[in-house]
């Protein structure tokens, strides 16, 4: 089905996937994973079944990880929102995201800082290492309607994305022995970056990093998680 708006291909969603996922949110309140009016708004709006292998659908709104191939996973559903609530998205903002994976994450990103059928503002670069995601990830996006406040970058996302900083929010989706420093350096002033930390397998810590407006940091964690590895320079090596 087409948005007359903005042309954006939204999904057809059945019966059953639009009930589960009222079911989900309505799970995630009442558990305190989401609280924010746009958090849910972009949960209603991002179809995640397009972002998932096609066998896969019909799981699209249950709780948990689910493989998209690389020897990856597209995050469990209040993962996702509890990282949009951290980084307190605002229209208009710039935000840069480590593993990029199916896309999903971003384009609920997208869709707080640039939102379907208003003019562009935001916008979303998302850093991926493997090639073939690269490709998935910018195929979901055309799809579902957000390459065009989505950029997709095949490389080492420890290292960040010079040409684009600084970033409002930094957002990294894989586990590393420690902030990268280059993430830091491209954290804007008044900015929030959240990456796990950690061990190199299950589990870490979720770290919440804000610079103020002199340029100073200021760390602390959240929660206990499980990512897989940040592999790249400034992380994990292969």
């Amino acid at each position: 089905m087409i948005n007359g708006q903005k042309g954006v291909i939204v999904s057809e969603q059945s019966g059953d996937l639009a009930t589960e996922k009222e079911a989900t949110l309505k799970r995630l309140l009442a558990n305190g994973y989401v609280s924010s009016p746009e958090v849910m708004r972009a949960y209603r709006v991002v179809p995640r079944e397009l972002f998932i292998p096609e066998r896969l659908r019909n799981k699209a709104y249950v709780d948990h990880p689910l493989p998209i191939g690389e020897r990856q996973t597209i995050s469990a559903i209040h993962m996702c929102l509890i990282y949009l609530e951290h980084l307190q998205l605002e229209k208009g903002l710039k935000v840069l995201e480590v593993g990029a994976g199916s896309g999903y994450h971003a384009a609920l990103c997208a869709e707080i800082v640039s939102p379907t059928g208003e003019p562009l503002s935001g916008h979303v670069y998302t850093i991926e290492r493997k090639a073939k995601l690269v490709d998935f990830a910018r195929n979901n996006l055309d799809a579902s309607g957000y390459s065009d406040r989505v950029t997709v970058i095949l490389a080492d996302g420890t290292l960040g994305y010079p040409p684009e900083a600084p970033y409002d929010r930094i957002m990294v989706a894989a586990a590393g022995p420690k902030t990268p420093p280059a993430l830091i350096n491209q954290l804007a002033d008044g900015g929030r970056l959240l990456i796990p930390v950690g061990r190199r397998t299950y589990y870490q810590q979720l770290r919440l990093v804000e610079k103020d407006q002199e340029g100073k940091t200021h760390s602390k964690g959240l929660m206990g998680v499980a990512f897989v590895p940040l592999i790249g320079k400034e992380g994990w090596s292969e």
